[in-house]
């Protein structure tokens, strides 16, 4: 797949920016390069200069007069000497600038390339806004289910990486989310009832596993997102998706807003349950939000079958939303019954940021 490359080069003069001096600079490096130029001045605004080449590749330069000097080329990515003639022209650039603005040295800001539609996709969103180059090399696997878009990128630093609907949910080394959510190592599992709500990609099911519970019922909607995961996220869910049922779990392919009611009107009880669902709604209207409706209605079901000396655990957000989590906090006080929280704060490495847990429990007697 074509791709474009796009490199950016910022000056800062500290100092009044002459457009024309710097233009008159300027324009034998581009002229050299076989790029025909075009000027646009606006007398409070500075000056825009476009250079293009008959390759396709293009170069935008703009200066402010408050001395911000910005240069951005776009060319075609993949070619070994055309990066080199970019690299090439970049270093030029930066020492005339240099030579441009003496006595006084600007300050200089290159950034790596940003490559655009390539068939490896390497930029994602952090949760707090922030835009996050990973080290992808590979798409391992990618489809549409009836719920998702479901991707597994290969990263060369967080191994396979999960990604449902363009959010990062697990890397092969994030076991430090799957030991936050399951109480951070404070739990004794040993003989007992989990709920596991989610966790398709079976690392939460894997690690509950290995500690001698009495049962484990899994329950995720999503069968493709299990059978991607037991293929290529081996590391996080081990052998434990090879089969739905073993000594001590079984795996329900569900939506677990029924399978809630139901056991909630059974009388079933767990003694801990485990929401790997969703991530705490970034939209701070929970009246308007569908995804807060959902969270409430999960929150009341669990609680319903959850013992009274039992356990939640969750995931929040990043810990940046402060007004995101903050709301989630003021809806569990709105619960049928009350509850108390504690809070985790957690560096989930894929997430490329810190990560907040709760846990909650039943603050009244039976």
């Amino acid at each position: 797949m074509a791709a474009a490359r796009h490199s950016t080069l910022d000056f800062s003069l500290g100092a009044t920016a002459d457009g024309e001096t710097i233009l008159k600079g300027l324009q034998p490096i581009f002229r050299a390069q076989g790029m025909s130029e075009s000027v646009h001045t606006w007398p409070a605004h500075g000056c825009l200069a476009t250079y293009t080449n008959e390759n396709g590749s293009f170069a935008s330069l703009r200066i402010y007069p408050h001395g911000l000097v910005l240069l951005d080329i776009q060319s075609s990515d993949g070619d070994a000497q055309g990066s080199k003639e970019l690299d090439s022209l970049l270093n030029k650039v930066e020492e005339r600038m240099k030579e441009l603005s003496q006595p006084r040295a600007p300050r200089v800001k290159r950034l790596p390339p940003i490559v655009r539609g390539g068939a490896v996709d390497r930029y994602w969103p952090t949760a707090d806004g922030r835009l996050v180059e990973y080290d992808i090399d590979e798409v391992l696997y990618e489809e549409d289910s009836p719920y998702q878009n479901i991707k597994i990128l290969h990263s060369k630093q967080f191994g396979n990486v999960l990604i449902l609907s363009g959010d990062v949910n697990l890397a092969e080394s994030d076991g430090a989310y799957t030991r936050a959510i399951m109480g951070g190592g404070n739990e004794d599992y040993a003989g007992k009832d989990v709920l596991i709500l989610g966790g398709g990609d079976g690392g939460i099911l894997c690690e509950v596993v290995k500690l001698k519970p009495k049962m484990v019922t899994m329950v995720e909607i999503d069968q493709m997102v299990i059978d991607a995961c037991k293929k290529f996220m081996r590391k996080a869910c081990g052998e434990v998706l090879d089969h739905l049922q073993g000594d001590c779990y079984r795996v329900l392919v569900a939506d677990c807003i029924p399978v809630l009611k139901r056991y909630a009107q059974e009388g079933r009880m767990f003694d801990y349950v485990i929401n790997d669902l969703t991530a705490v709604p970034i939209s701070t209207s929970p009246e308007e939000d569908s995804t807060w409706e959902f969270l409430r209605l999960i929150l009341d079901l669990s609680m319903k079958v959850l013992k009274h000396d039992g356990k939640y655990f969750t995931q929040g957000n990043c810990v940046n939303l402060t007004e995101a989590l903050a709301l989630y906090e003021e809806q569990l006080g709105r619960l049928y019954c009350p509850v108390g929280f504690s809070k985790e704060i957690v560096c989930v490495p894929s997430y490329l940021e810190l990560w907040v847990f709760y846990t909650v429990w039943k603050t009244t007697k039976p």
